[in-house]
């Protein structure tokens, strides 16, 4: 890096790719212009630190990319829009290899290929390791935001998407394993299943957001801003096989990433019980008048474990 300089970085990173109409000035300039035919601009930042959110030993540098666009993109998809561009910001150290850098940037464009977005600006600084900030800019087009406080006494919970993945991957490669492939793949790069947060927007869910820190903690985030209680049933949700086989050769209880694991970037959402329910969600609970999340009716027990990602956790 040192050799080829910010801006023999920035004109590698924007060379031959293209952008989505929606990007009026692109990278280039002092700032760049996006269209907002909407009017109104969903907006979302999350910042990934080398040795806190990744290890380049066991993610390559294009799925962790992959993963810095995902689970930004996964946020604006929760409010019920479409990503429509990401601003990047990225300290890295003067020696680091030029080929990490590409590789991380192809990532990054292979995600925003999938949503039909464009990467339209950032900055470069050096630093002692690497960090990636990212913010997305989306559109609701037309719709109203989903929010995590219009649950109402009543409604269903549904999700949309895997639960406990990446958290199984993640335990499998902090014990020195790289198999089952896909186990681990969902730690390296989440699969967030955006048009089902669409589809569920314009289904009229009542409430929705991103589960990044873990099913049980972000329903409390869920419960505490719509005044209500949730209840998750497990008869509903049972852990996959694959996640039962890795739990039975960690000596994991395979519940415990299904219902605090994060990073799978699945949705969850609350819906009138008179609602269909969109294509790809699954009713996994209900929602009541109280307060607090419980499990098949008792709090998740603090033995069990924490119910999520904790960014100052000791």
């Amino acid at each position: 890096m040192a050799d080829l300089g910010e801006f023999g970085l920035i004109a590698r990173v924007v060379h031959g790719r293209s952008q989505p109409a929606s990007t009026l000035l692109g990278p280039g300039d002092d700032a760049a212009v996006v269209s907002a035919a909407d009017s109104r601009v969903v907006a979302a930042t999350d910042v990934l630190v080398e040795g806190v959110h990744f290890r380049l030993d066991w993610s390559s540098a294009e799925q962790v990319g992959r993963k810095a666009i995902a689970q930004n993109a996964a946020d604006i998809a929760a409010m019920g829009a479409s990503s429509t561009a990401f601003l990047v910001g990225l300290c890295c150290p003067a020696t680091t290899p030029v080929t990490v850098i590409d590789a991380l940037v192809q990532g990054m464009w292979a995600e925003t290929d999938v949503l039909g977005a464009g990467i339209v600006g950032g900055d470069v600084v050096r630093g002692d390791s690497i960090v990636i900030s990212v913010a997305a800019l989306g559109d609701l087009q037309g719709r109203e935001p989903v929010t995590r406080g219009g649950a109402l006494d009543g409604d269903v919970l549904a999700v949309a998407g895997r639960l406990g993945w990446a958290a199984a991957g993640l335990a499998v490669l902090s014990r020195g394993f790289r198999a089952p492939a896909a186990v681990v793949s969902a730690h390296r790069v989440p699969e967030p299943p955006y048009a089902a947060a669409l589809a569920a927007a314009d289904a009229g869910a009542t409430s929705m957001t991103d589960i990044s820190d873990g099913l049980l903690a972000d329903l409390g985030h869920v419960a505490e801003a719509s005044g209500v209680a949730i209840e998750v049933r497990r008869s509903t949700l049972a852990p996959h096989q694959r996640l039962v086989d890795v739990g039975s050769a960690l000596g994991v209880d395979p519940w415990t990433w299904v219902l605090t694991g994060g990073e799978d970037h699945a949705f969850a959402a609350t819906f009138s019980r008179a609602t269909p329910l969109p294509e790809g969600w699954t009713v996994i609970g209900s929602v009541s008048s109280g307060s607090g999340v419980t499990v098949d009716g008792a709090e998740w027990a603090a033995a069990d474990g924490p119910t999520g990602w904790q960014a100052f956790g000791k």
